[in-house]
């Protein structure tokens, strides 16, 4: 678990991590679709966000799905994740 850490301009590996109240300046946060990361009370300032392996692939059979037709069912699963549809 890492608490109260300052990452600045890092690569931070997200699978299977812990973050309690730390802060992410410019850095470069990668999920590789492993178990998933929990963050609390942690603040992301000007951070990208890249998808690896078996979460990037999960991302690409979306997008085929969306290409397919099956723009709808993608678009219900974003609000779901949003909270948008409750």
């Amino acid at each position: 678990m890492q608490t109260a850490a300052r990452f600045n301009h890092e690569t931070v590996l997200l699978d299977g991590e812990d973050f309690v109240d730390c802060a992410f300046q410019t850095c470069k946060m990668v999920y590789a679709g492993g178990e998933l990361p929990t963050f609390n009370d942690c603040r992301f300032d000007d951070c990208d966000w890249k998808f690896d392996d078996a979460a990037a692939r999960t991302l690409a059979q979306l997008k085929q799905v969306w290409n397919a037709g099956g723009k709808a069912s993608v678009q219900a699963m974003i609000k779901e994740i949003t909270g948008v549809a409750r």
